[in-house]
């Protein structure tokens, strides 16, 4: 038994419960709107209406799920003005940890960033042949990505909230199904190349068109109000 199997067997159901509702909301199967019974979230995911009570509580301190008083819960709405918020948060975020990242980091570092960096690239060539197949494994890839671009600004609680921040932009993309294509590949690609060169103001500059790009190319698509 290796020790990711272990792991696994000592979460409790509520807290995988929680992981699953959370994906679902992030990836868009529980889209923007989306009304949350109780009864049927314990069919499809398994806890008790206490602890999905509980798990919704949590959802809605994190606001991706409203709570309605006496009506219930339901998924959290999504706005123009609130993912251009959640982009700028993110940018400021990330922009700061890059620096700190950069200046700390090592071998070991730079190898993490040169993996991401390869598996979200094969994936990005799957997205430009036009295989939406692997679009929720794309977006994983690209998380771990700039998550790992960051892994080494010395920080907890920073890496914690750029991924609370960045799960939130992510819901804007799986919502918009926005892919930029040969835009986004070319930028993850320089900001590789920051990385390994320790230019922190060049990798600031990719970071910011790369963010404004998205917003841009996600409210084209006219599926965010």
């Amino acid at each position: 038994m290796n020790d990711d199997t272990l792991m696994e067997q000592t979460i409790s159901v509520g807290e995988k419960a929680y992981r699953r509702i959370r994906s679902d909301i992030v990836f868009g199967r529980l889209p923007p709107g989306r009304k949350l019974k109780l009864d049927g979230l314990k069919a499809d995911y398994g806890p008790s209406v206490s602890t999905l009570r509980e798990i919704l509580g949590r959802l809605s301190s994190e606001r991706l799920v409203l709570a309605e008083g006496q009506k219930g819960f339901e998924v959290a709405p999504v706005s123009a003005a609130n993912l251009r918020e959640i982009a700028a948060l993110r940018q400021m975020l990330e922009g700061h940890a890059l620096e700190q990242s950069f200046r700390s980091g090592d071998m070991e570092w730079e190898a993490r960033v040169v993996a991401a960096h390869h598996r979200l690239a094969r994936m990005e060539e799957r997205m430009a042949q036009g295989d939406r197949s692997c679009t929720e494994q794309w977006k994983q890839y690209d998380w771990q990505f700039h998550q790992a671009l960051i892994s080494a600004c010395g920080s907890r609680m920073l890496v914690d909230t750029h991924a609370a921040v960045f799960d939130k932009y992510l819901r804007y993309q799986m919502i918009a199904l926005s892919y930029r294509g040969d835009i986004a590949a070319r930028e993850h690609a320089l900001l590789l190349d920051c990385a390994m060169s320790r230019d922190a103001a060049k990798a600031r500059e990719v970071l910011s068109n790369h963010v404004a790009g998205g917003v841009e190319h996600a409210l084209a698509t006219g599926t965010i109000g």
